[in-house]
């Protein structure tokens, strides 16, 4: 994995080559443009990471924001961090589906999405699955999946 030391968003955009900080641009408006109230963007982690600030929920097992989508640009390939999706079966389900009526198969880790062109990606429904998710909502996700009675 390809890790930026930049320590801003923007610092991390004017180190890409012009071709690749345009695919990472456009998708970190797309990604703007449906994230629900309460996250941050910020770099963490080495990428672009949008985040529930630890004033907000530090109740975390590695003493780090908890992240909730983060955007890089990797060697061969760009990355999108889908952790919504990780934890949500039906998510998973819905970003599969969404990938399969573009003719298109997903190549996916756990949360990671891994994509060579943003036309790869059923943005629409990226967006609606960013969207779904408040802090709320992800908190309670993350609880339930470490067992923490909320």
């Amino acid at each position: 994995m390809v890790s930026s030391a930049a320590k801003t968003v923007d610092a991390y955009l004017a180190e890409l080559p012009p071709e690749r900080r345009a695919v990472i641009a456009a998708m970190r408006d797309r990604v703007n443009a449906h994230l629900p109230p309460g996250y941050e963007e910020t770099m963490n982690w080495g990428m672009i990471t949008w985040q529930i600030p630890l004033a907000r929920y530090p109740i975390t097992y590695n003493k780090q924001p908890l992240a909730y989508v983060a955007l890089a640009a990797q060697k061969n390939n760009y990355a999108l961090y889908l952790t919504g999706v990780y934890a949500a079966g039906e998510q998973e389900r819905k970003l599969r589906a969404g990938a399969a009526a573009l003719g298109k198969k997903l190549d996916m880790g756990k949360s990671c999405v891994r994509f060579r062109n943003i036309e790869d990606l059923p943005l629409d429904v990226i967006g609606e699955l960013i969207a779904s998710m408040s802090v709320e909502a992800y908190i309670a996700s993350h609880e339930a999946g470490r067992g923490i009675a909320g």
